[in-house]
């Protein structure tokens, strides 16, 4: 073997080495990148769904619902949980219906984010308090479509304990 030849292939292995790892970094980060700014999406969608909420309007909220949506609640009492169906009719009536005097706010104490191609889990704890008074506690679990650019809500399931 020629030692020049030897010398040009470690020179072109080590290039082929590094520029792999280059990919792989540029490939990395730029999916990072994007699942960040999915994240960020997200997040946005659940805040206007819970501003709608808090102000009453329910055109906010069917904004970034899906006309498909589906809404259960479990209400636990004593370990023992009661699964609720609503329709989408029925609540945005209830949140029209609510009040101008009556203040409510549901405080989002951390969002855990799952995100698989359209489809997005968003598990959220939380605390609820009607006129600063807390009410309730417990969890949302939200199913999100992404559907025309625009991350869409098409499943909400809460649970609500004392």
């Amino acid at each position: 073997m020629d030692c020049n030849n030897f010398s040009t292939f470690n020179t072109n292995n080590k290039n082929t080495t590094t520029m792999r790892q280059v990919f792989i970094l540029l490939f990395f980060g730029f999916s990072v990148g994007i699942s960040a700014q999915e994240e960020t999406a997200i997040k946005q969608t659940i805040s206007t769904f819970f501003e709608g909420l808090q102000t009453g309007d329910t055109l906010k909220i069917q904004s970034v619902c899906h006309k498909e949506m589906k809404l259960q609640s479990i209400m636990e009492k004593n370990t023992v949980g009661a699964l609720s169906f609503q329709s989408n009719l029925d609540f945005y009536k209830s949140i029209a219906a609510i009040p101008k005097n009556l203040k409510i706010e549901e405080r989002l104490l951390s969002y855990n984010i799952q995100i698989d191609g359209t489809m997005a889990n968003v598990w959220t704890p939380y605390e609820f308090y009607i006129n600063e008074k807390q009410s309730h506690i417990g969890v949302n679990s939200f199913t999100l479509l992404l559907e025309k650019n625009s991350w869409k809500i098409v499943h909400i399931i809460d649970t609500r304990r004392k």
